[in-house]
């Protein structure tokens, strides 16, 4: 089956949850807000701006995850999902998913948002495969680490290599859907690469290379 690739914040839904996770737990003061938005403004602004070191970003979001309970963090994630995804969900975006379903086409997630928060929103999309930064498990918390190589930039080429070779899938016939230049390495890879709602930058190489562009808004 042909593969629909799709990169999750500000592609499928209206918003990107790793800051939206952010401003959530600034609201329930589990971090110091003025700091942590700072920080989280910061590394945003590099993400925009191409020139994000996923690690470090990485490490940021991860060390509140090391300071709570498994099942404390669980709570607090499907409040985020209902309060602060659940409104942002884009019916365009369903109708889409749905197209790609009905075309007999193997629908995958790659996005550089952290596993624990990407998941339950690629669920929620009725999504199966998703490829997202892993974090490190131990005794039931986690570590603060992350497992393996990132999905982001030319990681997410990597990832989506390995997975290749895992699943004996192919890149023939093949669509990336996806709002951000950073993504540009992956886009090169696909057969019918789509731009939706891009930033500037990706509007601009879209554009030079007769890309298809749409709204999902």
């Amino acid at each position: 089956m042909p593969l629909a690739i799709f990169d999750l914040d500000d592609t499928l839904i209206a918003t990107d949850s790793d800051q939206a996770w952010g401003e959530f737990i600034i609201e329930k003061g589990l971090v110091a807000a003025d700091e942590y938005r700072q920080e989280n403004n910061r590394f945003h602004a590099q993400y925009r701006a191409g020139e994000l070191n996923i690690n470090a970003w990485l490490g940021f979001c991860c060390s509140l995850l090391a300071q709570h309970s498994m099942d404390a963090l669980l709570d607090y994630r499907a409040t985020f999902i209902a309060t602060k995804i659940e409104p942002l969900l884009l019916s365009k975006a369903t109708a889409l998913l749905d197209f790609h379903r009905r075309q007999g086409d193997f629908l995958i997630v790659i996005t550089s948002t952290m596993e624990f928060i990407s998941r339950p929103i690629v669920d929620r999309l009725g999504i199966e495969t998703l490829i997202a930064p892993v974090l490190e498990v131990k005794q039931n918390r986690f570590t603060g680490r992350i497992v393996g190589v990132p999905s982001y930039a030319e990681g997410k080429v990597t990832r989506l290599k390995d997975w290749l070779e895992d699943t004996d899938q192919n890149l023939i016939g093949s669509y990336f859907y996806t709002d951000s230049h950073n993504d540009l390495p992956l886009l090169r890879q696909v057969d019918n690469p789509v731009a939706v709602d891009p930033d500037d930058k990706l509007r601009q190489e879209a554009t030079a290379n007769q890309w298809q562009i749409i709204s999902l808004r």
